[in-house]
């Protein structure tokens, strides 16, 4: 059995959520697991932080909760928890939770665009859409 190193991303898709491209391969840079609900999402999230101590780097939530249940999420998140937690919403567009500079956490509103180009830069799905070059 191979251990595997690389960095968890954790993600939990609501019961009607498209499928997206997620690069759950084995030559992916993160480790993707996927967790069946939100309520889920949240022990699971808890748990390895304090007792696993595996390395999450990022918490996505792609349309399987509401943006209070996010909140509620993020106030809850243990302080040493540094990674990025992503609320996409039905119509794609986002909310992206990141630590800040020195102490907290900031939240950014991202569009639909916006959130495939973090998916694609983090190497978090595999089919890549070539981008315009404007001049």
């Amino acid at each position: 059995m191979r251990i595997d190193n690389r960095r968890i991303t954790l993600v939990t898709r609501g019961l009607r959520t498209p499928d997206r491209d997620w690069d759950d391969s084995v030559s992916a840079s993160t480790r993707i697991v996927f967790v069946n609900t939100f309520t889920v999402l949240k022990y699971a999230l808890a748990g390895s932080l304090s007792d696993m101590r595996l390395d999450i780097e990022r918490v996505v939530i792609d349309n399987a909760a509401s943006p209070a249940e996010f909140l509620e999420m993020l106030s809850s998140l243990p302080g040493d928890f540094s990674g990025d937690a992503m609320l996409i919403r039905s119509d794609g567009s986002a909310f992206l939770s990141a630590s800040g500079r020195g102490d907290g956490r900031v939240i950014y509103s991202m569009t639909a665009t916006d959130v495939r180009f973090y998916l694609e830069t983090h190497d978090l799905v595999t089919g890549r859409v070539a981008l315009r070059r404007t001049a």
